[in-house]
């Protein structure tokens, strides 16, 4: 983990490049220092995945309004600090993104966080020893 899930309107397929969206926000993701200035989500264990709305409904339904509902779903044990580091992080850069969007559609953008323990968290991947430091 972490892994963040974006949900948008289909209409901004048309106007905006979504996989250089997952790109940038993983990468901003794997930037995320902690207070020690370590950082905070393994290499491995990060995806971003987005998913267009095959149908939506958005507001009064009298415009062409879009939305994006951005989701990072991470694991207990860090700072409140940390998680607003993050969530700062992923809301600047999506604002950026979405920048020339916002000046010619109504657009909203929502960042949310979820943390918790869970009831089972079965793993199999091939992808960590990738990203792991080698041992001497």
């Amino acid at each position: 983990m972490p892994h963040l899930v974006i949900l948008y309107t289909a209409n901004l397929d048309r106007e905006t490049d979504m996989g250089a969206l997952c790109r940038s926000l993983a990468d901003t993701l794997l930037a995320v220092r902690d207070e020690q200035n370590k950082q905070v989500f393994p290499t491995g264990g990060t995806r971003v995945l987005a998913y267009p709305a095959a149908h939506s409904a958005v507001a009064d339904g009298k415009g062409d309004y879009a939305f994006v509902y951005l989701n990072l779903r991470m694991g207990k044990g860090r700072s409140d600090a940390t998680k607003n580091i993050a969530g700062r992080a992923i809301l600047d850069r999506a604002r950026a993104h979405f920048d020339s969007n916002f000046k010619e559609r109504h657009l909203g953008l929502t960042v949310q966080i979820d943390e918790g323990q869970e009831v089972f968290d079965g793993k199999h991947s091939n992808l960590h020893p990738l990203f792991a430091a080698p041992t001497l």
